[in-house]
């Protein structure tokens, strides 16, 4: 969560204690458990996002940005099934990433389709400065990738993934488009 707000540890850790004093998040206990928003806390969010579009005119902007993020959105899918899943002999396996020459072209693949989503955060920061933080993390976890630690494109929590979804919902989230 800090990661993502790009705010140190402890001082992410008291604005969440502070929602959840206000009912707007909660934390769920667990291994895997963390913050999410609270019915109220999604009821905010939303009525802050409108306030945040209507003030900056960045409403048409960042839809422009969305349609174009839509585009590349598929093919990161498909590059996430290539990274786990090959075809070998016609036969449809788990990638066990012994083949390295198959996964350096799955990473380049990522290294060009990054490339063209530069533009499109480049866009989205353009319109409101809070989605910069956006390119940051996905150029890092790249660069991790690329020196080696493969789990940055899809297996870890600062994935590229993981932070590309998380674009995705805040784009949703921001224009108010349901998830479906």
């Amino acid at each position: 969560m800090a990661d993502a707000a790009g705010l140190p540890e402890a001082e992410a850790e008291s604005q969440l204690i502070d929602l959840a004093v206000a009912g707007l998040v909660t934390r769920t206990p667990s291994e895997f458990g963390g913050w999410g928003l609270t019915e109220a806390g999604r009821v905010e969010d939303a009525r802050r996002i409108t306030g945040e579009l209507d003030a900056t005119g960045a409403r048409d902007a960042v839809a422009a940005a969305y349609e174009k993020f839509m585009v590349l959105n598929p093919e990161l899918l498909d590059l996430c099934s290539a990274w786990h899943l090959r075809t070998v002999d016609g036969v449809v396996a788990s990638n066990d990433h012994s083949d390295r020459a198959y996964d350096a072209r799955v990473l380049e693949r990522f290294v060009d389709l990054d490339q063209r989503a530069e533009a499109v955060c480049a866009d989205l920061a353009a319109a409101l400065p809070r989605f910069r933080r956006y390119r940051t993390r996905l150029a890092a976890a790249l660069d991790r990738a690329q020196s080696g630690a493969l789990e940055e494109l899809v297996d870890s929590t600062t994935s590229y993934h993981i932070v590309w979804f998380q674009l995705h919902e805040d784009l949703l989230a921001t224009l108010g488009i349901p998830r479906q």
